[in-house]
């Protein structure tokens, strides 16, 4: 008994001390079992069991990579990479003629703002566009099948960054730049940028019949950085927003010569009076587009200072507020669109600048915001009851407040230093208050180490109680500037092409595979389906492209098996060609047999159990 005393002694003076070093006594992004009043733990909370879906989508942009990523809210799984600016050899995306042409020779695209198409200012599910910084491109995705429908290249336009905004119902989604350059980005001395550069922003439409993009019209605008935007939505749904720095027009070391002033401006807009302008003739027309000159039009176009620097400019869900902020200050303003409307019609004017009416600040602003300790905001998201949700960059926080009051309600710590934040159906009318992902710029030690470059982090925080937590991080490659989230169910997909009788290069049967010459041109209308090519019914080897060195091959390619999820692959080895082809779809392959040899062709995309029995040969006659 003496023996035993001390034994069990040591052993709770063992849990105790364990108890006290070891236990893990938070709850935020580490519970992994039900609370005892029976709330769901963190871990179950983003738990989706085989057979269940997520509720959400979240479409985030890949920066530099010029992709698109897709994830499943609330378990941040994700769930497809769709290239956009850049070719992918996965997909075969930028090989195929169509896809090709459609990238215009460039190598890369820098994806900044992906945007849902909106109806009545809700996410309507039918489309998403998206813009190019480093090309002056954008493009538009149909949701049916994940698909870049169309591509445009965007005269006088030099860095979309602050773009794509859509208006309430898809009418433009308008495209400021970043940079001002020469019209045509022509040359001009750096000392004459206060007189030959200019920004711009063009209003780009979508024909939805044809799904094609085009410009519609185009505002000169002064020489200065635009950086973000957002439309209005009901009583302000005909006006827009547009944050501006460097208007100190400086040319170089910008860190210091753009910060000069105190406050730059926010553009404020009708583009309902602009698009009347252009109607009555009051555009001019160069390059071949309606272009409006503020020195020429007197009306439409308003600044209204804002601290300097700012980033975001954010429309709250009932499109009666504006919020913004220098991402160098420690506040955030909250701006009044009826304030506005009153200013513009009682002259409440302070100056013109380049031309445009400069709004009393203090006839704007309703008040100025300024959580305690908070620094660097930069973007604002909302929820269902219209609190604000703003990222802290440089506090590296999501602070939660009352727009109405300005008062703090929450702030959550997030690793490391957000930019942007997406919230469930936030830029639309009605978002749904359940979820908010901080897109951070900052992991460090949060990941394994793959080395120098770090991955970076979006964690998804949960909205559901009146204190947020973080319940889920996931990895990301750089870099995700912006996101939207959309509800699952909204999205309504095809599983399989249907067939396309009116397609000429379309083949079906395979009686109708056949090889044709024309010329030193010659046409494959082929079919692929498990487990084999079909390239020439006639043929006495069916799975065999023969050409001449020097030729041009031309491969019209139907995958007929219209079954779920049976996609083909087709490479050539040694050629540098591939696409993929889902299934009902036709693609076209071009390439010039610039090489004699022989080269084997396959199916690059696992279909079935003999997809490796699924291959043939292109072989290339010498001259």
């Amino acid at each position: 008994m003496k023996k035993a005393v001390p034994a069990v002694s040591g052993i709770l003076v063992g849990f105790l001390a364990a108890t006290v070093f070891f236990a893990d006594f938070t709850t935020q992004g580490t519970s992994t079992s039900a609370t005892p009043t029976g709330e769901k733990s963190t871990a179950e909370k983003v738990y989706i069991p085989f057979g269940q879906q997520d509720e959400y989508y979240m479409f985030a942009s890949g920066g530099h990579s010029g992709q698109l990523f897709v994830y499943g809210v609330p378990s941040m799984r994700r769930i497809r990479t769709v290239p956009v600016f850049s070719p992918d050899s996965a997909t075969g995306y930028g090989f195929d003629k169509e896809t090709k042409e459609m990238l215009g020779g460039f190598r890369w695209g820098d994806f900044h703002h992906p945007a849902f198409s909106e109806k009545n200012g809700e996410y309507d599910g039918k489309y998403m566009f998206a813009t190019d910084v480093a090309n002056n491109r954008v493009a538009v995705m149909d949701l049916s099948t994940f698909v870049v429908k169309d591509i445009l290249k965007v005269p006088n336009t030099v860095g979309p960054h602050c773009a794509a905004f859509v208006t309430q119902n898809s009418e433009y989604l308008f495209l400021p730049t970043r940079f001002s350059a020469p019209i045509g980005q022509q040359y001009a001395s750096l000392d004459d940028y206060k007189t030959k550069y200019n920004g711009f922003m063009s209003a780009v439409k979508m024909n939805e019949k044809t799904k094609k993009l085009e410009v519609a019209w185009q505002v000169k605008l002064p020489p200065w950085s635009y950086d973000l935007s957002d439309a209005g939505k009901k009583v302000s749904g005909d006006w827009a927003v547009v944050t501006t720095y460097n208007t100190e027009e400086a040319t170089t070391n910008m860190e210091i010569n753009a910060s000069q002033k105190d406050r730059d401006y926010i553009l404020l807009f009708n583009w309902r009076e602009l698009e009347k302008m252009v109607r009555e003739g009051k555009a001019d027309t160069i390059n071949g587009v309606k272009i409006i000159d503020p020195l020429k039009v007197k009306s439409g176009l308003y600044l209204v200072p804002v601290a300097k620097s700012p980033h975001g400019v954010d429309v709250t869900p009932d499109g009666k507020r504006f919020i913004a902020s220098g991402k160098l200050a420690p506040a955030m303003t909250v701006f009044s669109f009826e304030k506005a409307f009153e200013a513009i019609k009682n002259n409440k004017i302070t100056e013109q600048v380049k031309g445009i009416p400069v709004l009393d600040y203090a006839s704007v602003m309703e008040r100025e915001v300024n959580p305690e300790n908070a620094l660097g905001p930069l973007h604002t998201q909302f929820d269902d009851k219209g609190m604000a949700y703003t990222t802290m960059f440089i506090s590296s926080e999501i602070v939660k407040w009352d727009p109405n009051t300005g008062k703090t309600l929450d702030r959550v710590p997030v690793q490391y230093s957000p930019g942007h934040s997406v919230s469930a159906e936030g830029d639309s009318v009605s978002p749904d208050g359940r979820y908010i992902v901080a897109l951070n710029k900052l992991a460090k030690d949060t990941y394994l180490s793959v080395g120098p470059s770090h991955p970076e982090s979006m964690q998804l925080i949960d909205l559901a109680s009146d204190k947020m937590r973080v319940i889920q991080s996931a990895p990301v490659d750089p870099e995700p500037h912006y996101a939207q989230m959309i509800k699952a169910d909204k999205i309504k997909t095809i599983e399989v092409y249907p067939k396309d009788e009116t397609n000429p290069n379309a083949v079906y049967q395979q009686k109708n595979a056949r090889i044709e010459r024309k010329g030193n041109e010659v046409h494959v209308y082929g079919l692929a389906m498990r487990s084999k090519f079909i390239f020439d019914d006639k043929a006495k080897r069916k799975d065999t492209i023969e050409v001449k060195e020097g030729d041009k091959v031309v491969i019209h390619l139907t995958n007929v098996d219209f079954d779920e999820d049976i996609t083909h692959g087709f490479g050539i080895n040694g050629y540098d060609q591939d696409i993929e082809v889902q299934p009902g779809e036709t693609k076209t392959l071009e390439f010039v047999a610039n090489k004699a040899g022989t080269f084997p062709l396959y199916c690059t995309n696992f279909c079935s159990a003999l997809h490796q029995e699924m291959n043939g040969y292109l072989l290339v006659q010498p001259k």
